[in-house]
C-alpha cells in the first residue's frame, strides 16, 4: 500500500482544494493511504463527510506554514515544523513512498535538495512537466529550478527525462532533444555548444538540436535546456493555449453561424482542451531526489491535485528514482 505525504496548505486554493483531492485520490486506490500535513482545525471541517475513507487519512499538524512570499531557503531552515520539511524527512526516513505539493516551487527545490537529498552523481534535480505536442506529451526538463546551467548538468537532465518517459509514458527508446536556435550541430551558445558533444556521448537515444518551433512537433520525447530557458517554453505555452482557446471561443460566438458551427464542433473543441488541460497529467516530477516528489501547479484544483498523488503513486511503483540512479552511473561510467 502506496502512502503518500501531501502539504495539504500548499496552492492558491488549499486547504479545500487538497483535502478533496485527496479524498477523490484514496475513493480512487483502494491500496493508498495519505497523510494530511496542515493546519490541523482547518483540514479536519473538510473531512466531515469522508467516513468512507478516513480510515486510510492522517492528519498531521504542521504549525509552520511556507508561503510563496517566504524566502525558500532559509524558509526550509526555519520552518522546520512546516508541512514541505516534514514531508521530505518522511520521504527520507522511509515513512513515506511519495511526497506532493502545489506550494511554494522554490521551497519545494531547497526542501529536495538540503533536506531530501540527491541521487549520487546528480549535480542538479530538475523539474519536467510533460506538455501536449499534438500527438502525445513531452517532456520538458528543466523548466524553472537551474537558471544558471553547466554543460555537464544537461546530459544527467537527459537522462533523467528519458528514465521518466520510459518508466510512466511506456516509450521503450524515447527521443532526447536539446532546445538550440539552430538544428545544426555548430549553432548555439557556448552552453548548448559544449554540451551537445555531452550529450552525443550520453547514454539515451540522442536526435540533436531542436529549434523553438519544432518543440510541439514531435521530433522529440525529451527536451532538454536550462531552466531559464525551459521556464519560458512552458509560460509561453501555458499563454499561448490560454489566449488560443481564447480567441476562438469568442469568435465562435461572434454570429449565428458561428454559433451553430461551434454547436457541431463543441465535441472536438472538448476534446482539444482536455489535452491541452495540465490537470489531467499531474504536476511536475522533482527528478533526481532520493525520492518520489511531484510539484503540482500552484493553481491546482481538487481533481489536479488527485492527479498528482496518483502520478506519485505510480512513480513509486515503477521504481522511479532507482531507474534514474542506474541511467545516472552509466553516463558517469562513460565520462571515466
Amino acid at each position: 500500500m502506496a502512502h503518500i505525504f501531501l502539504d495539504a496548505m500548499g496552492g492558491d486554493n488549499a486547504p479545500k482544494s487538497t483535502v478533496f483531492g485527496a479524498v477523490e485520490a484514496l475513493r480512487e486506490n483502494k491500496e493508498l493511504k495519505i497523510t494530511l500535513a496542515g493546519i490541523e482545525e482547518e483540514i479536519r471541517p473538510l473531512l466531515q463527510d469522508c467516513a468512507d475513507v478516513m480510515d486510510r487519512i492522517t492528519v498531521l499538524h504542521t504549525p509552520d506554514v511556507i508561503t510563496n512570499h517566504d524566502a525558500p531557503v532559509m524558509a526550509v531552515r526555519q520552518k522546520k515544523q512546516s508541512a514541505i520539511v516534514l514531508g521530505m524527512l518522511a520521504l527520507k526516513e522511509g515513512t513515506a513512498d511519495g511526497f506532493v505539493s502545489s506550494g511554494s516551487t522554490g521551497a519545494v527545490l531547497a526542501g529536495g535538495m538540503f533536506r531530501l537529498g540527491r541521487l549520487e552523481g546528480v549535480d542538479r534535480p530538475a523539474l519536467a512537466p510533460l506538455l501536449p505536442n499534438g500527438k502525445d506529451f513531452f517532456c520538458l526538463i528543466d523548466c524553472g529550478a537551474n537558471v544558471d546551467c553547466l554543460p555537464a548538468y544537461l546530459p544527467q537532465f537527459g537522462v533523467m527525462g528519458s528514465a521518466y518517459m520510459q518508466m510512466m509514458r511506456g516509450l521503450k527508446n524515447p527521443r532526447v532533444g536539446l532546445v538550440n536556435i539552430g538544428a545544426e550541430n555548430e549553432k548555439g551558445n557556448a552552453l548548448t555548444k559544449e554540451a551537445f558533444p555531452l550529450m552525443q556521448e550520453a547514454p539515451f537515444n540522442f536526435v540533436g538540436n531542436v529549434e523553438g518551433r519544432d518543440i510541439t512537433a514531435d521530433v522529440a520525447d525529451v527536451v532538454v535546456c536550462d531552466g531559464f530557458c525551459g521556464n519560458l517554453i512552458l509560460k509561453f505555452m501555458e499563454g499561448v493555449s490560454t489566449t488560443l482557446l481564447g480567441m476562438i471561443k469568442r469568435e465562435m460566438m461572434a454570429d449565428t453561424r458561428s454559433k451553430l458551427g461551434a454547436l457541431m464542433a463543441k465535441p472536438a473543441f472538448r476534446r482539444v482542451k482536455k489535452a491541452m488541460n495540465y490537470e489531467e497529467v499531474g504536476g511536475a516530477p522533482l527528478l533526481g531526489v532520493k525520492g518520489v516528489v511531484v510539484k503540482a501547479h500552484g493553481s491546482s484544483n481538487a481533481h489536479a491535485i488527485a492527479c498528482a498523488i496518483r502520478q506519485a503513486v505510480t512513480m513509486y511503483e515503477k521504481k522511479l528514482p532507482e531507474n534514474i540512479q542506474s541511467g545516472i552511473n552509466e553516463l558517469l561510467s562513460r565520462a571515466e
